[in-house]
């Protein structure tokens, strides 16, 4: 199949629809997990289901579903997300939603009875409560309502608080009837840009080990204590910094990454030598081994580094998660699928964190990208173009067009 201008006017006019919402003085949105902001997101992506004609229900984490099939048949999910970060695009999750309605749209009009649900998963970023994959992973099973209701969110309110306002379930129901999840986005990054491809197809979503740093000096007048004399804890810090990026580096053969992503320094007062600083570090990888040889690294070079500055270290992970493989069945199914239709591709690992790696754990799962312009993301200048969309969709369609007509 091909799609039309047609499709890409309808996927035009339903991203429109989401546009103005939460939108940020500074140009991007801010559409945070469990807010109005997401609520008025899943209020549209409602409408535009029921517009099309389909079931649309709400499960008790708020997660939103658009169904085309009977309540006891087995179906395809296609899901993403409809929260941002603080100061977002306007791109990220609501591409694959917009995807997953046009798979949707052109079944109907085909007439091709393959049973679909869309679902737009709640609070999938961390940036309200510090936790990402919320909504899913409640009804995946992934985590228990007792393990997230004490986070507190940028309001002050715990997510159990929310929860009880809203009348949703601390133990919601877990999905059922799932018989493979599929999952499009924007890819992030500027891979498929660089190599010019137009569709990822990926293998692994990468797992995200983070840590605490602390590094104790001890604060003193900047003026009248000599530099030989001086346990600043902000340049032991940079030293580590700098130290962290050169493990991060050296790791990257093994596709793992280190970033220092959080930098507090105490007291942050012009003539006092800074006494404390607080890092946070966000490293990331497909391996094991790897994710563990540059947590032991950091390990040994802040304490060598303290040894040397006098000052004290201390290494508190803070998260583990594991990465998480994509079913290699439908890799292989989706690359011939888009070999057949003639779009360039490459099989490629997510660093970034996905809905798909909740679905993982119960059901064969695919997740596939599409190009964002110079890979920016998590920024107001974040885009991708309506032809990416369909074009990914188009890959979804044909894909489930063969399964259905297969089984």
């Amino acid at each position: 199949m091909v799609y039309s201008v047609e499709d890409i006017r309808y996927i035009e006019s339903a991203f429109n629809r989401f546009y103005d919402i939460g939108t940020a003085d500074a140009g991007g949105v801010t559409r945070l997990g469990y807010t109005e902001a997401e609520d008025a997101m899943h209020g549209v992506f409602s409408a535009l289901g029921q517009e099309m004609g389909l079931d649309v229900s709400t499960d008790q984490a708020g997660n939103t579903f658009l169904s085309n099939c009977r309540e006891s048949e087995e179906y395809y999910l296609i899901g993403s997300h409809l929260d941002s970060v603080v100061e977002g695009g306007r791109y990220d999750g609501v591409a694959g939603i917009l995807a997953g309605l046009l798979v949707m749209r052109w079944a109907k009009q085909k007439g091709m009875n393959i049973p679909i649900r869309t679902a737009a998963f709640r609070c999938e970023e961390s940036s309200n409560f510090g936790v990402s994959t919320i909504g899913s992973s409640l009804v995946t099973g992934g985590r228990a309502g007792k393990e997230l209701f004490s986070l507190t969110g940028r309001d002050g309110r715990t997510l159990g608080e929310i929860f009880a306002e809203r009348g949703y379930s601390p133990m919601p129901d877990k999905i059922t009837g799932v018989k493979q999840y599929l999952e499009l986005h924007i890819e992030q990054g500027r891979v498929l840009q660089e190599y010019s491809q137009r569709i990822g197809i990926v293998s692994t979503i990468a797992g995200p080990r983070r840590f605490n740093l602390y590094i104790q000096g001890l604060a003193e007048h900047s003026g009248a204590t000599p530099m030989v004399m001086r346990r600043d804890a902000l340049c032991a810090a940079a030293e580590l910094i700098l130290e962290i990026e050169k493990i991060g580096l050296a790791e990257s053969v093994r596709n793992s990454v280190a970033t220092v992503a959080v930098v507090n320094n105490i007291p942050n007062v012009l003539n006092v030598i800074p006494g404390e600083v607080r890092l946070q570090v966000d490293t990331r990888g497909i391996e094991t081994a790897s994710l563990d040889e540059i947590e032991n690294r950091i390990k040994q070079a802040g304490k060598s580094i303290s040894r040397r500055r006098g000052t004290s270290f201390i290494k508190e992970r803070i998260s583990d998660t594991k990465p998480v493989a994509m079913d290699q069945g439908i890799q292989d199914k989706l690359a011939k699928v888009v070999h057949g239709l003639g779009i360039s591709h490459r099989r490629m690992v997510s660093g970034a964190g996905h809905d798909a790696m909740q679905f993982a754990e119960i059901c064969d799962t695919a997740l596939l990208f599409i190009p964002c312009r110079d890979g920016v993301s998590h920024n107001k200048n974040e885009f991708t173009n309506m032809d990416s969309i369909c074009e990914g969709a188009m890959v979804l369609y044909t894909y489930l067009a063969e399964e259905f007509k297969n089984t």
